[in-house]
C-alpha cells in the first residue's frame, strides 16, 4: 500500500497542537465539566429570577398594589380628647371643649407666597408674623409630610374670616380640636396644673412624638399616663405633589383618656380659696400690712384623703390654653416677674417652707412625754421670760406668773413651759443622741409626705449634724467654729418652732391628722381612683395608702388632744374667741412664727400666721391647717381662715367672732 504523506495546511489551527496526537482534539473532560458547571450557574440564576418574579407577581401581588396605592395616602395621628378631672362627687374641675385650630399643608402652601400668608394671617390672629414663621420651620422640620398647627382656641369671627377668604390663604386650614375647660376657672390652679405642648426634651424621650399635648405640671403632668388617651389614625387621599384631596377619614378611631376622680371637694377646695383671701384681709385690717400670701391644706384623718389644698397668690390656667399670650405667663416663666407677683405658680401648701411656731408644741409634748421627761399633769412654771446660759428667752404673754400642766400650757401655748422641755432635751446624755429629731422625724417632719402627684418639699429638721455639715469653714470662715456647736439655745428655739426648722403646711396637716386618729401616720393623697368617663363602676385603679402605726400613747394623745381642745374653748385658749360658740366642737392649736423676709422696702423679721386643728374634736373627720404669709398672729389671721373651711365642710355658720388674746 502507498504511504500517503500530510501537507501541513496554511489555516490556522481551532486548538494549539498537541505533539501527542496527529490532529487536534476539540473536546477535552476538564472543558466538558467546565461547561457543565457554568450551566448550571446559568440555569439557577434564571431559575431565581422566574421564582422572584413570580413571588412578586402571584404571591405578593395584592400587598404591593396596596403599597402603590397607599402612595396616594397620608396618615394622620388624630390625638385623643384628655380624661376629665372630677371631684370627690363628680363635679367636673377639669374638662374639654371643642375649639378651631388653624393649620397649614407644607405640600399646599406655595413657598413664594408663604411672606405675604404669614404676614397677613399674623394680623388676623394677632399673632406676631416672626412667631409663626418659627413655629412653622420647627413642626415642618420634624415631619415634612403632616399638618403644622398655627393656632389654637381661634374666635369665631376668625373662622368666618379665614373661610371667606381662603384663596387669599392658600394651605390654610380650620379644623376642630379638643381644649381644656375650667368650670371653677382658677379654682386648685396649682393643684390641677396644666397642659402644653411637647418640649424638644420630651420628644427626645421617645415617649411622645411631635405636635402632641401632655401634662407639664400638677395633676395632669403626674397622670399624664392615664389621662393622655390613645391617639387614633386617619386616612388623607393627597395628590402627586402631597396636597391633600378630601377629607381624611378615620383608619383607627381614637379613644378618650380615662377620667380622674380627686379626693377633693369642690365646695371645700372654694371655701379654703376664699378662707385664704379673707385671713389676708384680716391681716391687713390688724396692721399686718404685708400679708400677701398663704396655704390652707384639709385633709380626712382617718385615710389621707386630701379634701382641699389652697395657695394663694394663684393664677388662671386657662392661660395656658389655646395659645397663651407671653403677658400672662410672665409671672409664671420669668424669675423677676415672678417674685414680683409672690411667685403665683408656687403651690405653698405642699411646697412653701415656714417656721411653725406654737403649732410645733403638741410635737414637742409627746416626745418629752415619750422620752419621759415630763408627765401630762407634773406642774411647770409659765413666766413672763426665761434666761438660759446667759440669754433671755421671752414669752409672747410678757405678764404670766403660774405653775401650769401640759394641757393647759398647749391651750396658752406658753413659751416658757416649752422652754424648759427644750432645756432638758438639751441637758441630755450624749448617748441618748437627738431624741426631739428623732422623734419629730417619726411624726413626718424633715421628708416628703409621699403625696401622689409629687412637687413637695422635705422641708428642714435641724440636727447637730446638720448644723456640722452646713457650717463649714469653707462656706463661713469666720464663724464657723461657733455656728457649728448645737447650743443650749438651739433646743430651747426648737422646743417652740423657731429657728432653722421648716415645714411645710402638708407636713403639719400630717401630724394634726396623727393627734385626730389616735397615732397613725396617713399618707396624704389626691387621687382616689381612675375611671372610665362616665362610668364610675368602671375603677382602673384605686389610690388609698394604708395609715402607719406611729408608737405614742393613747394616754399621752389624750393630753394633747385636751391641750387642743382647751385652747379653742377655754378662756384662756389661743382661739377661743374663733371656735368657742361654734356649733361643731373643734380643737386646734394657733402659732405665731418668727421668719425672715425680704419685701420692697422693708428686710427683717415677720410673723407668719398659723392655725392646725380638727372637728368635731371627739370624733375628728377633718383637719384643717393655715398659714397666712406675714399676717402677724394665729389667732387673728390664720384661726379665721381655717373656720370658713369648717363651716364649709359642716355646714353650719358660725357667729361673729370675739376677741381674744391669740399667740
Amino acid at each position: 500500500m502507498a504511504t500517503v504523506t500530510r501537507i501541513p495546511s496554511s489555516r490556522t489551527r481551532f486548538l494549539p497542537r498537541d505533539p501527542r496526537v496527529d490532529g487536534p482534539y476539540r473536546m477535552t473532560p476538564q472543558i466538558a465539566l467546565r461547561l457543565g458547571v457554568l450551566g448550571a450557574i446559568v440555569l439557577f440564576a434564571f431559575a431565581v429570577l422566574f421564582f422572584r418574579l413570580w413571588a412578586l407577581q402571584v404571591l405578593s401581588g395584592e400587598r404591593y398594589l396596596a403599597a402603590a396605592q397607599n402612595n396616594q395616602l397620608r396618615s394622620i395621628r388624630i390625638e385623643a380628647p384628655r380624661g376629665p378631672i372630677l371631684d370627690e362627687h363628680g363635679r367636673i374641675i377639669v374638662g374639654n371643649r371643642l375649639a378651631k385650630v388653624v393649620r397649614v399643608w407644607p405640600a399646599s402652601f406655595p413657598v413664594r407666597s408663604r411672606p405675604r400668608v404669614f404676614r397677613k394671617l399674623g394680623q388676623v390672629l394677632d399673632i406676631p408674623t416672626a412667631e409663626l414663621q418659627r413655629t412653622f420651620r420647627r413642626q415642618q422640620r420634624a415631619d415634612p409630610l403632616k399638618p403644622v398647627t398655627l393656632a389654637e382656641g381661634v374666635s369665631r369671627a376668625v373662622v368666618i374670616y379665614l373661610t371667606e377668604r381662603r384663596r387669599e390663604f392658600p394651605g390654610i386650614e380650620i379644623e376642630e380640636t379638643y381644649l381644656r375647660s375650667y368650670p371653677y376657672r382658677a379654682m386648685a390652679a396649682q393643684l390641677v396644673g396644666h397642659v402644653g405642648a411637647v418640649t424638644p426634651e420630651q420628644v427626645k424621650s421617645g415617649r411622645y412624638n411631635h405636635g402632641d399635648h401632655v401634662g407639664q405640671a400638677g395633676l395632669e403632668a403626674a397622670f399624664d399616663r392615664f389621662l393622655r388617651g390613645q391617639s387614633g389614625l386617619a386616612q388623607l387621599r393627597v395628590d402627586s405633589l402631597g396636597r391633600p384631596q378630601g377629607r381624611p377619614v378615620f383608619s383607627e378611631v381614637y379613644r378618650q383618656g380615662l377620667a380622674l376622680r380627686l379626693t377633693i371637694d369642690a365646695k371645700v377646695q372654694r371655701a379654703a380659696e376664699q378662707g385664704l383671701r379673707h385671713g389676708i384681709s384680716v391681716a391687713k385690717e390688724n396692721d399686718s400690712w404685708a400679708a400677701d400670701g398663704g396655704a390652707i391644706v384639709a385633709i380626712d384623718p382617718r385615710d389621707g384623703a386630701i379634701r382641699a389644698l389652697a395657695s394663694n397668690p394663684t393664677f388662671d390656667p386657662r392661660d395656658y390654653v389655646g395659645r397663651p399670650k407671653p403677658a400672662d405667663l410672665k409671672p409664671l416663666l420669668d424669675q423677676r416677674a415672678a417674685e414680683a407677683a409672690n411667685f403665683p405658680g408656687l403651690n405653698r401648701a405642699i411646697a412653701g417652707l415656714y417656721p411653725p411656731g406654737s403649732t410645733w408644741k403638741p410635737v414637742t409634748a409627746l416626745a418629752a412625754m415619750r422620752e419621759r421627761l415630763v408627765s401630762a399633769y407634773s406642774p411647770l412654771s409659765c413666766t413672763g421670760s426665761m434666761e438660759v446660759d446667759g440669754t433671755t428667752f421671752n414669752n409672747w404673754n410678757p405678764y404670766i406668773n403660774e405653775s401650769m400642766t401640759l394641757p393647759t400650757a398647749i391651750a396658752a401655748s406658753c413659751d416658757t413651759y416649752f422652754y424648759q422641755l427644750g432645756l432638758k432635751f438639751y441637758e441630755l446624755p450624749a448617748q441618748y443622741g437627738s431624741p426631739l429629731q428623732k422623734w419629730a422625724g417619726a411624726f413626718g417632719f424633715g421628708k416628703g409626705t409621699g403625696l401622689d402627684i409629687g412637687g413637695e418639699q422635705s422641708g428642714l429638721l435641724p440636727t447637730p449634724e446638720w448644723r456640722r455639715k452646713t457650717f463649714t469653714k469653707e462656706r463661713y470662715p469666720d464663724t464657723w467654729q461657733v455656728d457649728q456647736l448645737w447650743k443650749s439655745g438651739d433646743s430651747v428655739q426648737l422646743s417652740i418652732g423657731q429657728k432653722d426648722l421648716l415645714v411645710t403646711p402638708l407636713q403639719m396637716a400630717r401630724f394634726y391628722a396623727l393627734i385626730a386618729n389616735g397615732g397613725k401616720l396617713v399618707t396624704p393623697h389626691l387621687v382616689s381612683s381612675v375611671e372610665q368617663p362616665g362610668n364610675r363602676g368602671a375603677v382602673k385603679a384605686v389610690f388609698s395608702p394604708a395609715p402607719k402605726t406611729v408608737n405614742v400613747h393613747p394616754s399621752e394623745l389624750a393630753a394633747v388632744r385636751e391641750g387642743l381642745y382647751l385652747a379653742t374653748h377655754a378662756g384662756y385658749g389661743t382661739s377661743s374667741g374663733i371656735f368657742g360658740s361654734y356649733a361643731v366642737p373643734i380643737a386646734g392649736k394657733t402659732g405665731t412664727a418668727e421668719k425672715a423676709v425680704k419685701l420692697p422696702g422693708f428686710t427683717g423679721l415677720m410673723d407668719q400666721a398659723w392655725w392646725c386643728g380638727y372637728g368635731p374634736a371627739d370624733k375628728p373627720e377633718l383637719v384643717v391647717c393655715a398659714v397666712i404669709e406675714n399676717g402677724g398672729h394665729g389667732g387673728t389671721a390664720a384661726a379665721p381662715a381655717a373656720l370658713k373651711v369648717f363651716e364649709s365642710y359642716f355646714g353650719k355658720k358660725a357667729p361673729a367672732p370675739t376677741f381674744v388674746p391669740s399667740d
